[in-house]
């Protein structure tokens, strides 16, 4: 396994928003949780932990569309030496803010793992039902190993034994938006992560 990285940066919901901002489609609201400049500091820092685990190695990012893109990309840039990139998709949200319980792959890999250090790039932990679904695909495909990187992490949702050797944030039970992660594909554009209130339905 790897080593012990540095402990993820735990984040407390905000009792006010930071920074307000507009109102979405019925009233919807998102008040800052996680800043960009925090955001990118923290990436950077996962980076350096990353590439100190496998100084020497190639490391192939595999995202997890589409909520990982900007996650992987600024980790990869912020990462030294040789690393390769491939995209993989599933699906378990649907339109809703719960997860639907069910995992499906919607996207496969473009290349073969077999023989690689694979790391794997996700927005968020939160049940962990898409990251087991995940390892186990990805296992039955001989990687020489795998490891897991997630932005976000929400242990009090965990219903799946499984867990991330590198975490950004851990963060508390409310659904966030923003930095790739959305609400009914709406959201993913903010620079910043959010928690989304929902408007009052009349």
């Amino acid at each position: 396994m790897a080593k012990k990285a540095k402990s993820p940066k735990k984040v407390k919901s905000p009792k006010k928003a930071q920074k307000p901002q507009p109102k979405g489609k019925g009233g919807e609201s998102v008040r800052i949780l996680i800043s960009r400049g925090r955001l990118q500091r923290r990436i950077t820092e996962m980076a350096r932990e990353i590439r100190k685990d496998f100084p020497d190695e190639p490391l192939h990012l595999v995202g997890v569309l589409k909520g990982a893109v900007f996650f992987l990309t600024d980790l990869g840039k912020q990462m030294s030496g040789e690393v390769s990139f491939d995209f993989i998709a599933v699906a378990s949200y649907g339109l809703g803010t719960h997860s639907s319980g069910q995992v499906r792959l919607t996207r496969d890999l473009d290349s073969s793992i077999e023989g690689k250090t694979v790391i794997v790039v996700e927005d968020i932990l939160d049940t962990g039902m898409t990251l087991q679904y995940l390892l186990r695909v990805f296992e039955q495909r001989k990687p020489k190993r795998i490891r897991v990187a997630v932005l976000l992490d929400k242990p009090e949702r965990r219903i799946a034994a499984v867990h991330a050797d590198y975490v950004g944030f851990t963060i508390p039970n409310e659904f966030v938006v923003g930095f790739g992660l959305d609400y009914a594909e709406r959201y993913r554009n903010m620079p910043d992560v959010g928690v989304l209130s929902l408007g009052r339905k009349d």
